[in-house]
């Protein structure tokens, strides 16, 4: 939700007066993410859980058990309905970056919130897939262990002092691996496998990217801000 981009502060205590930016169309689609992020979702806000943009992230996560109980009681994982769920549990993080800027009700559960939801959506959707073979098994293994990495690594680097924030191959690799997840809910299995090694290259290079530009701030000896 966080229209976070560019460099910006730290805190919400470092941030200087800030603006809500003029809602160009490139901007409410999420294409420019320019300027610095909003101090109400920087550390050290106040977490503000009442917002519109907050209220479709707690659909959000109340669709994600719902899948999965449609797509296990399905015989073979390709259930339309529970593919449909899926599909708009994806589109609703677009939804809440949506209202968010519309709206300006940014805030620091939502910044937290977003990144937790995509990663729970991407996991069920791996389950399922994987249990019922919709998509190519050791593309979705490579899938877990880079989260896996990321999740043993990323405490680390943020307890060394480590500032990471998402780059562009990250963003990007969001909708390949979601709709390469949805084509094989579909039974498209050939078209989706071909979109899961799409995001899971894009999330690899993310990868390199966060490692590199962690060397440079532990050579630095200071994190720096850069998305």
């Amino acid at each position: 939700m966080s229209d976070a981009g560019g460099r910006g502060p730290d805190t919400a205590e470092d941030a200087p007066a800030w603006r809500n930016p003029r809602l160009t169309l490139r901007r409410f689609s999420g294409l420019d993410r320019s300027g610095p992020p909003p101090p109400a979702t920087l550390a050290g806000a106040p977490l503000n859980p009442w917002t519109i943009p907050n209220a479709i992230g707690y659909v959000r996560a109340l669709g994600i058990p719902l899948f999965l109980y449609l797509a296990f009681q399905s015989d073979d994982g390709t259930d339309l309905t529970a593919a449909i769920i899926f599909a708009l549990v994806a589109w609703g993080d677009q939804l809440d970056g949506m209202a968010a800027r519309i709206t300006g009700q940014y805030s620091r559960m939502g910044a937290l919130l977003d990144p937790v939801l995509d990663r729970l959506l991407v996991v069920s959707g791996v389950v399922v897939c994987f249990h019922f073979d919709l998509l190519w098994r050791w593309a979705l293994a490579v899938l877990v262990a880079r989260e896996l990495f990321m999740l043993a690594v990323g405490p680390v680097a943020v307890r060394r002092g480590v500032d990471l924030k998402i780059n562009w191959p990250g963003r990007w690799s969001v909708w390949p691996l979601t709709m390469g997840i949805g084509f094989g809910l579909l039974g498209l299995r050939t078209l989706g496998s071909i979109s899961l090694v799409l995001g899971v290259g894009l999330s690899l290079w993310a990868t390199v990217l966060y490692g590199l530009d962690a060397r440079r701030q532990l050579a630095k000896g200071a994190p720096s801000s850069s998305a």
